[in-house]
């Protein structure tokens, strides 16, 4: 093979593999794009549940039919009933509340403590950093299901307990992750001149070092409504939960699995929307992080 013909063979091979390139990235962002329209549907089918879910349900979640107990998914019944005679689509409808009160509920309280701790513990270094880390290493030591698990038992079951038990849990990522951001951004030029023109160390943190790490704390904050969802959901499966009459996504896995073998519907469809929430959520915070993540090139 001639030189000539080995460089016309060597662009050829290049231009075959930048088409496949380019066909490869274009069919990761139509999966892309078509998981960001699936998981926003879903989310936003579950918030209206959870807004107003007697215009959803068919039956009310209290209605016990002693006629179609344990009756299986199909007809009037969508998704079967359970021992009570209880619609358990209804039941879900209703349930989308409480699953979503505390994921939001949980971030919201404890992404703000922890975000306040970090942005405190960046910004004032020395003795006040080393005693906040060193509290917030020791949170992080154990497990946050383990520790949501003891605070949860040592409170009681009740939704209030339920939502301060994950919040706590939460408290250590946030922490961790706005400390980082703080120290980065401290250092910067604009912030030297705040501290020159004696502006106060209050003002510096909320006029001036909160704007750059909103971003951060988006992505962070709907990542963590995931897996408090997902946490809240355990711990009810555990009897922690809320103890009202309508339970909730993991009451009803609790109460189901006792019947998996006669009648598997009551907690499949539970688990499968507790699945595909978090999944769901989980996607739109990857797809956050990289819009809003630093780009290469």
């Amino acid at each position: 093979m001639t030189q000539t013909e080995s460089t016309a063979s060597s662009h050829v091979w290049r231009g075959r593999k930048q088409k496949k390139k380019r066909m490869s990235g274009g069919n990761r962002g139509l999966f892309s794009k078509t998981m960001m329209a699936g998981s926003l549907l879903l989310i936003a089918c579950l918030v209206l549940f959870a807004l107003a879910p007697q215009w959803f349900a068919p039956y009310s979640p209290t209605d016990m039919n002693a006629a179609a107990i344990l009756k299986a998914p199909g007809g009037s019944y969508w998704l079967g009933t359970d021992y009570f005679g209880r619609d358990i689509f209804s039941l879900i409808v209703y349930g989308s509340r409480d699953a979503l009160l505390i994921g939001v509920s949980a971030v919201l309280l404890g992404g703000s403590v922890g975000a306040l701790i970090g942005a405190v513990s960046g910004y004032a270094g020395r003795l006040v950093d080393t005693i906040l880390m060193r509290l917030i290493d020791t949170l992080m030591t154990i497990p946050g299901i383990l520790l949501a698990l003891t605070v949860s038992a040592v409170l009681g079951p009740s939704r209030l307990n339920l939502i301060i038990a994950v919040s706590i849990a939460q408290i250590p990522s946030f922490a961790r992750v706005i400390r980082g951001q703080v120290l980065s951004i401290k250092s910067r030029t604009f912030i030297e001149a705040a501290k020159a023109n004696g502006t106060s160390h209050f003002s510096i943190i909320f006029s001036h070092i909160a704007p750059h790490v909103l971003s951060s704390l988006l992505v962070l904050g709907t990542i963590g409504v995931g897996s408090a969802i997902l946490m809240g959901s355990g711990l009810s499966f555990l009897g922690l939960g809320s103890a009202e009459e309508i339970p909730d996504w993991g009451g009803l896995l609790s109460q189901g699995r006792s019947y998996i073998a006669m009648a598997w519907w009551i907690a499949t469809f539970p688990g499968l929307a507790i699945t595909l929430l978090v999944v769901s959520i989980n996607f739109l915070g990857d797809e956050l992080q990289a819009a809003v993540g630093p780009r290469k090139g």
